[in-house]
């Protein structure tokens, strides 16, 4: 474990067992939090990526000639406000160059008009090409560069169109894989058929960030996963290549026009394809490419889709890569129920009815392709995204509606709890967004360079399905109860902890596991729990807090740690309380941590990203996160200690 810079705090003037200063602050944190929601009932904080949304934005706008000089200005602020000290940008706060996100970052400031010879793009410039230079980006980046014929697009894996016709028996099918990246590569499939040219007014190029000239590098594909099948397929492509003047276009055309039928059926709106920018993107040059004009009614929705993603600040503008409406709302309700506020009150109700009016009732999405009998009943990530919701959000969300008042929101809950029945994996786990989709084959094709092309089921999200059946009523003899305790008793670490998926990372994993735990009415003295307890607590920090660097997701780097933060010090002390450790001296210290770090209101500083999108490959920060979840626990701590009860009685 290392500890860099670690901040010591001052010795507290009372210790955080006077809970009228934990009262304190939780009136404060909790009032700060109810006037940030919104008239209707819902909550939303920025969720803010790496450098490479905003440079795609960029990328986005001279591939289509529409180019808004103010607006990239702020967008070029934001960019060189991140650089790293290395010169290229990270994938976190702090982290390691990424090649990557830095060729997309250059490419985009220059674009922008930043001045190839200024200091940050000489530097940058310098760090990318002692990297390898811009050969060496992902297959996505390359793919970007191919249509600006930045690389040839012999750079790029062979991507057939007709992908979308092949039968479900067929190794490769869209049924078997993510979400995401069905709905990233859809559209980017019409785009490798077409390979249409970006507008590119200005004309400008990044030659010089190549060591080898683009046209003359040879070197492009790489096997992914170093193993045999890789190499395999990496001969199976130039196979393919070679056969490719062969394929007949009336073929190709029809795979065209599904692909767009699979696109325009899910175009959602101004909540976007998949509800996710990489997919809106993609959809909107596809609309280009294929000629549509820019006031048809797709291309416009598709424009807005893409500029509600937008966060604008004094100076400076991002761009997210989604929104996670239901999601802050969802866990901001836990918080606030948690903090007293109660479930027929005027907050927690307007929060709870518009939850309840975004659960999917009448769509069968894609999930549906492994559980074609089982009816929707589950809630999205974002305002609405009606073809993709999220088994994560729909488990958080019921236990919300079930401690506001379950009764009120029956139908409601019922529905969920049949749908996350439903959506159980072979395994006895939960993926976020489809069913046993576990086909790892496909890890090793030369596309999926970037890991992240499946959804198998995975601890956290399996928790939180665990703990909604648990707080819903269902006992440890129900079978998918059992199955799932038996599914994450099977993934624990050697160490005692849980990998986490979708937040960073072992520590927000074996909060989950042990909460769901507790309320599936595990003996929480059992040898695996307190092992996982005896892990939480040796990572604790000496400031009292705890934190995980977004580089533990490297197997080398497991343990790596630059700081404490607000959002996994309380994720730490809610798994230790639920682990009956409410008076231990290690949530003790953790309670002080959070009472005297830094914040603003109801808000703490937090600097460090705090989830991840694709370990390895792209990382979140949450806004929210650092108003919600230390809240949370210190609202846990007091009302565990006033009722002397040991554990809390709820799933999450």
């Amino acid at each position: 474990m290392t500890v860099l810079d670690q901040p010591v705090l001052p010795a507290p003037s009372a210790p955080a067992r006077d809970l009228r200063t934990v009262d304190a602050v939780i009136d404060e944190a909790g009032s700060w939090l109810a006037s940030r929601q919104a008239p209707d009932g819902h909550w939303t904080f920025e969720l803010e990526a790496d450098a490479t949304i905003p440079s795609e934005y960029i990328l986005l706008n001279h591939y289509l000639g529409e180019i808004d000089d103010a607006r990239e200005a702020q967008l070029a602020a934001y960019l060189r406000s991140i650089q790293g000290a290395h010169g290229g940008w990270p994938l976190f706060h702090d982290g390691d160059l990424n090649i990557s996100a830095s060729v997309k970052a250059y490419y985009a400031l220059k674009l922008t008009g930043n001045d190839p010879n200024a200091p940050h793009m000489a530097k940058a410039r310098d760090a990318i090409r002692a990297h390898g230079g811009a050969a060496k980006a992902n297959v996505f980046t390359r793919i970007a560069l191919a249509l600006f014929r930045q690389v040839p697009w012999r750079a790029v894996p062979v991507i057939r169109v007709e992908a979308v016709l092949l039968p479900k028996w067929f190794p490769f099918h869209l049924d078997k894989v993510s979400y995401w990246s069905r709905t990233v590569m859809v559209p980017l499939f019409v785009l490798a058929a077409l390979k249409p040219c970006a507008r590119n007014p200005r004309k400008i190029d990044i030659a010089e960030l190549f060591l080898v000239p683009a046209e003359q590098e040879r070197h492009y594909l790489v096997n992914p996963t170093g193993r045999w099948i890789g190499t395999a397929f990496l001969g199976f492509d130039r196979i393919i290549r070679w056969l490719e003047p062969l394929f007949p276009k009336s073929i190709e055309r029809k795979a065209i026009n599904k692909a767009m039928a699979f696109v325009k059926e899910r175009l959602n709106g101004e909540d976007g394809l998949g509800g996710i920018f990489p997919a809106m993107a993609n959809a909107l040059m596809a609309f280009d490419a294929l000629g549509y004009p820019r006031d048809h009614p797709d291309v416009v929705i598709a424009r807005q889709s893409i500029e509600k993603l937008l966060a604008i600040h004094d100076g400076k503008v991002y761009c997210q890569p989604c929104l996670s409406p239901v999601w802050d709302t969802c866990l901001a309700g836990h918080a606030m129920l948690e903090a007293g506020y109660e479930g027929d009150g005027p907050v927690m109700k307007k929060a709870a009815e518009w939850l309840v009016e975004r659960q999917i009732l009448d769509v069968a999405g894609d999930w549906a392709a492994t559980r074609p009998g089982l009816r929707p009943g589950g809630w999205a990530f974002q305002y609405r995204n009606d073809h993709y919701p999220d088994v994560d959000d729909t488990a958080a969300v019921v236990m919300a509606l079930h401690r506001a008042d379950a009764a009120a929101y029956r139908p409601a809950i019922d529905r969920g709890v049949e749908w996350i029945i439903g959506m159980q994996g072979r395994s006895g786990g939960w993926g976020a967004f489809d069913a046993d989709n576990e086909h790892y084959v496909l890890n090793h094709i030369p596309f999926a360079d970037h890991g992240a092309l499946l959804d198998p089921p995975t601890a956290d999200v399996s928790a939180r399905c665990l703990g909604m059946l648990a707080q819903a009523g269902y006992g440890r003899d129900h079978p998918a109860v059992a199955r799932a305790i038996q599914y994450l008793r099977d993934r624990q670490e050697k160490d005692g902890s849980w990998f986490g998926r979708w937040g960073t990372n072992y520590i927000y994993g074996t909060w989950s596991v042990l909460a769901a735990l507790n309320g599936a009415g595990e003996d929480m003295q059992a040898p695996h729990v307190r092992k996982a307890v005896a892990w939480l607590k040796n990572y604790q920090q000496a400031d009292g807090g705890w934190g995980e660097d977004c580089a533990t997701y490297w197997a080398a780097r497991k343990g790596e740690v630059k700081a404490s933060t607000p959002s996994q010090t309380a994720w730490a002390v809610l798994g230790l309380m639920a682990a009956g450790e409410v008076e231990s001296e290690s949530v003790r210290c953790g309670i002080e941590y959070l009472m005297h770090a830094p914040r603003e209101g109801g808000k703490w500083q937090e600097r460090y990203c705090n989830a991840v999108g694709f370990p390895r490959v792209f990382y979140l920060s949450y806004h929210g996160y650092s108003a919600y979840f230390p809240l949370w626990a210190l609202a846990r701590y007091r009302n565990l200690l006033k009722s002397n009860t040991k554990s809390p009685t709820f799933g999450i």
